[in-house]
């Protein structure tokens, strides 16, 4: 019996352990654009909490909701709303999806260093990304076919593509879908010829951004939404926060926080 009894205490105590360390993890997915951002707050929540381990990945907007609403996640982070299949789909098992505000993020087109054309309009980018121009000599480039290159349909970057720049139309069936704004720089970045889209926070100077409607991107065109394509960024929790997640999702919305989201190069709401 002592000898039942002092295993029985062990198991209750490593359980106890365990239990209490998993407690103290935090688990964010979701959005590549949003990446950067989590990945360099966790960085810094970290320094500040050193006993809250926080686990970062980026597998989509969609993906990440969705492990949100199966529990296999904390925090979901989507550069764009939750839609109403996914808010019913919670609702199905008991969960409220919660959205936090924690940036802002402006989509801009951008094309190989080397491609002469600085300034194009939204009508342009429609007819390029439905087919309807197909050369760059059309815009008053070279003669040579534009290689477009779009994200996939999972992402929340395509979806609000889709929404302010198709207008409802369809990606030309020849386009190069990519799965992340990192891929979608990498290969404008070889192609002379291509164009794509990336969050304005992957800007490099490997590819060059061109000007949209005559406006230049930045934080200012951004929080005033004279940028054409601009959104916030959400970080999704199920229902009120509580614990290391409320102290997380504060932290974002902090004086702090803001300070992350402007060093990765994106647009603090404040």
């Amino acid at each position: 019996m002592k000898k039942i009894l002092t295993i029985l205490l062990s198991v209750i105590f490593v359980s106890g352990v365990m239990g209490f360390s998993y407690a103290e993890d935090l688990r964010i997915d979701g959005s590549t654009t949003v990446l950067p951002i989590a990945q360099k707050g966790a960085e810094v929540f970290m320094k500040k909490n050193p006993s809250v381990r926080v686990f970062v990945s980026g597998s989509g907007s969609g993906t990440g909701i969705k492990a949100l609403i199966d529990g296999t996640t904390n925090i979901a982070t989507s550069s764009r709303e939750a839609k109403e299949k996914e808010i019913a789909s919670a609702k199905e098992k008991g969960v409220t999806l919660t959205g936090h505000k924690v940036a802002l993020d402006g989509i801009v087109p951008v094309v190989h260093p080397s491609m002469k054309i600085t300034d194009i309009t939204t009508e342009q980018l429609r007819d390029i990304y439905n087919g309807k121009i197909k050369k760059w000599k059309e815009l008053g480039g070279p003669d040579r076919p534009i290689s477009v290159v779009s994200r996939d349909t999972s992402s929340g970057t395509y979806e609000v593509w889709e929404e302010k720049i198709l207008k409802g139309d369809r990606v030309r069936p020849d386009a190069l879908l990519v799965a992340s704004n990192g891929q979608a720089v990498q290969t404008i970045a070889q192609n002379k010829f291509a164009i794509g889209y990336i969050g304005i926070g992957y800007i490099e100077k490997s590819v060059k951004v061109l000007k949209v409607n005559a406006k230049t991107a930045s934080a200012d065109t951004v929080r005033d939404g004279s940028w054409p394509v601009s959104r916030p960024l959400f970080m999704y929790t199920s229902g009120t926060p509580g614990g290391n997640i409320a102290k997380f999702i504060d932290f974002m919305l902090s004086k702090d926080g803001q300070k992350v989201v402007n060093e990765v190069r994106y647009v603090s709401i404040r």
